[in-house]
């Protein structure tokens, strides 16, 4: 997994700084998004890994796929990649583009779990302290699970805060096992 971020980090670089020069980040994005999609589908995966096709075809193949879809910068991208052998990577260039996007854009999607469904004025009153608090737009995004028995899940990015009672719970646990 590593390998391939370390892999695909050029790509999604190149691909951003282009995107945001000709400020098109958001058709970028989607674009970047679907040719991830397509690149994970089984079948396609198939004919990608075909020894008889060359990388041209490959490309070619790919774009066909893709429909109008793509802009013809966006199936330069695509070409590129094929002709490196590196389509495989696109899900995780789109990943990274993300990433770069919304680090530009000041913002983080935020998910939270709770164990039961929390009233829109508590979801608000979350987003402006995390706003806040990550110095970030937030973009909030909220699950039902009902094994937290109580409180909630927070995910930004790579920060975690379990304010859960089964968090809570299992520290509980781990500390007296200590």
């Amino acid at each position: 997994m590593a390998e391939l971020t370390t892999l695909a980090r050029p790509y999604a670089k190149a691909a951003f700084g282009f995107a945001d020069g000709a400020n098109v980040l958001g058709s970028w994005s989607e674009m970047l998004a679907l040719a991830g999609a397509v690149s994970q589908h089984p079948l396609l995966s198939k004919l990608l890994s075909s020894p008889t096709l060359t990388t041209e075809d490959k490309g070619r193949a790919f774009i066909e796929i893709c429909g109008d879809q793509l802009s013809e910068q966006a199936g330069n991208f695509v070409k590129v990649l094929a002709e490196n052998k590196r389509l495989e990577l696109l899900p995780s260039i789109a990943q990274l583009f993300e990433a770069f996007k919304a680090q530009k854009e000041k913002s983080v999607e935020v998910e939270l779990q709770s164990a039961f469904e929390l009233p829109a004025a508590i979801q608000d009153k979350l987003a402006k302290a995390l706003s806040v608090k990550l110095d970030r737009d937030v973009n909030v995004s909220s699950s039902i699970d009902k094994s937290l028995i109580g409180g909630v899940v927070i995910r930004a990015g790579d920060t975690v805060i379990d304010g859960s009672v089964k968090g809570r719970l299992a520290k509980l646990a781990e500390a007296m096992n200590s």
